[in-house]
């Protein structure tokens, strides 16, 4: 006999319909929850529910496999089936680690699970230690970026559907690297979300992607267990290492315990378990410390969040770009209160924002790998106009100072994917939304957007253009030409760097000193010097100590003195004391 159940707390009648049979009836249970147990409907079976007197047969929200697409029927799937090889796989702990954030549509040319495993073999030779998957819980269409997911147990079948999350799961433990996966439980997608037919998910309350997910209304407890159970779902049944919660800022819960308090409480439960470290990664804008202090002090407990003020001090300062939310950044002393104190708003005036904005950092008691850096992220290029990468802007010597200041800093560094090799590919928005109406929205939405931060409407590429995806694929033939070459190598070199000296990935921001002059900066991480030109010409910079060696140049003709060095223009050099 199998069981099936679904939560709908207020349906008066709900049915399963199973292909060639007639419905089933389902009962009523404690909590909302309909049972019926039905002979034979084992693993690969199809199914649907009907919610009262509606013919609409709807699939399941908790549905771990969607093969038609969203729209279509569940499919029982046996999660004890699949074979895993990794059983000797005891984890990737975030502090110490480099990310890699990749999406799997565009990661290869083919877009899938089993083609991204072999790329595998480039990012261990690179030297990263986690990969970050873009969201590949199914949306409605066969790509986009990932963050209009409506099935929150399924993973995305053109991708590969449950078994080809588990084969490139298997894969990248097999050769040493974690994976931590981009969820999103702040809003549904705007096409194929049957979810909020079955029970109040939705709130009253909106967001900037459409209405918010009810966190502390009635029959909030079903819906908190609903995100928690998925959240579970992906460490245990896929195995991964580790979950990035999107755009948390967006999930307010008036409740006592905040719900990111009660996944980290629920995950560490399961991490004991499993004997094995899992990380929880927020998103939020917010900078607020509170998210990653641990719980014993009061905050939620979670392990790191995404640094956005890293990212804009250091991308204004290479690009002298000042447009929208980079207005406050591009200072030398900017960069100076980011390397030593995690964040610039701290409490501060935004101007982009007309209020003040954030919370300064405990520095004697946060650990830096809290903080996630990034010289590139997905939102950082693809939500540009035309989806330039940074090193389009950038001269070879700029790049290469920004790749050297990410890498030494005192945070967890992640790459976007083709950032090491500074690829020739944009990363544009892209949809495929089947139906028109919502297309037409989507593009003209974009439009509006990008208008408003002054791109005229020519440079906006329309989402539902195959070629936006296509323009947007890695292509890998670039590693094989010289100039790609020697940036991919560089990064290589950086990397290696940093795991060989232990004080450039020590944590600790009260050991962060910064000093700065005309155009360069002087970055000490105990006896390593970053020293960083961003001049366009050359300067003589001196060094509070004598050099015994340089450890990693980025420009010719360094010269080294005994009380300081000459460096070229936009250029940088890790020196030993």
């Amino acid at each position: 006999m199998t069981e099936f159940t679904v939560w709908a707390p207020e349906a008066a009648r709900v049915r399963l319909r199973l292909p060639g049979v007639a419905d089933h009836d389902m009962r009523p249970g404690p909590g909302g929850w309909w049972r019926v147990e039905v002979p034979g409907a084992g693993p690969g079976t199809d199914y649907a529910f009907l919610l009262d007197d509606d013919e609409r047969a709807l699939p399941d929200p908790r549905s771990a496999w969607q093969p038609a697409g969203v729209h279509g029927p569940s499919r029982r799937y046996d999660h004890a089936a699949f074979r895993w090889s990794d059983q000797g796989w005891t984890g990737r702990q975030l502090p110490g680690s480099i990310l890699y954030e990749l999406h799997v549509g565009t990661f290869t040319p083919e877009g899938t699970f089993d083609a991204a495993i072999d790329r595998l073999d480039h990012l261990v030779d690179l030297g990263v230690d986690l990969i970050e998957l873009l969201p590949v819980n199914a949306f409605n269409g066969e790509h986009n970026w990932g963050y209009d997911g409506v099935c929150w147990y399924a993973p995305h079948q053109p991708y590969g559907g449950p078994d080809g999350l588990k084969r490139l799961v298997d894969a990248a433990h097999g050769r040493g690297l974690g994976v931590i996966l981009d969820v999103v439980y702040n809003h549904f997608g705007p096409s194929g979300a049957y979810a909020p037919a079955f029970a109040p998910y939705l709130a009253e309350r909106s967001n900037p992607w459409g209405s918010g997910v009810n966190l502390d209304g009635r029959h909030s407890d079903g819906v908190r267990r609903y995100i928690i159970d998925s959240a579970l779902m992906w460490l245990r049944d896929y195995h991964v290492d580790g979950l990035r919660l999107g755009a948390v800022h967006a999930m307010p819960d008036s409740r006592a315990t905040h719900l990111l308090e009660e996944v980290a409480i629920e995950v560490e439960a399961l991490a004991t378990h499993l004997g094995r470290p899992l990380s929880l990664i927020a998103e939020s804008e917010l900078n607020d410390p509170k998210l990653i202090t641990p719980r014993e002090a009061g905050g939620y407990g979670l392990h790191a969040q995404w640094n956005d003020d890293a990212h804009h001090a250091l991308h204004t300062l290479l690009t002298g770009e000042r447009q929208g939310y980079y207005g406050d950044f591009g200072s030398l002393e900017c960069l100076t209160d980011v390397l030593t104190g995690g964040f610039f708003h701290t409490g501060t005036w935004s101007s982009f924002r007309k209020r003040h904005h954030g919370r300064p950092v405990d520095r004697q008691r946060t650990a830096g790998h809290r903080f996630v850096a990034y010289l590139q992220n997905h939102d950082q290029v693809g939500n540009r106009a035309a989806g330039d990468r940074i090193s389009q802007t950038l001269s070879a010597g700029l790049l290469r100072v920004g790749a050297t200041l990410l890498l030494t800093a005192p945070f967890t560094p992640m790459l976007f994917m083709g950032e090491e090799w500074a690829a020739g590919t944009p990363w544009q928005y892209f949809t495929s939304h089947p139906e028109p109406e919502l297309a037409a929205a989507v593009a003209a939405g974009r439009h509006r957007e990008f208008a408003a931060h002054g791109w005229p409407a020519g440079e906006v590429p329309d989402p539902q253009d195959r070629q936006t995806l296509v323009r947007s694929r890695l292509d890998w033939a670039e590693l094989d030409k010289p100039e790609h070459r020697a940036v991919y190598d560089f990064y290589r070199r950086l990397i290696a760097l940093r795991k060989s000296r232990p004080e450039l990935s020590d944590p600790r921001l009260n050991r962060v000193d910064v000093r700065h002059g005309d155009r360069f900066l002087v970055l000490r991480r105990g006896e390593c010097l970053v020293v960083a030109n961003l001049a366009g010409k050359p300067q003589r910079i001196n060094l509070p100590g004598v050099v015994r060696n340089v450890l990693l140049a980025t420009g010719e003709g360094v010269t080294v003195m005994r009380d300081g060095v000459e460096l070229p223009a936009e250029s940088a050099v890790v020196v030993a004391l």
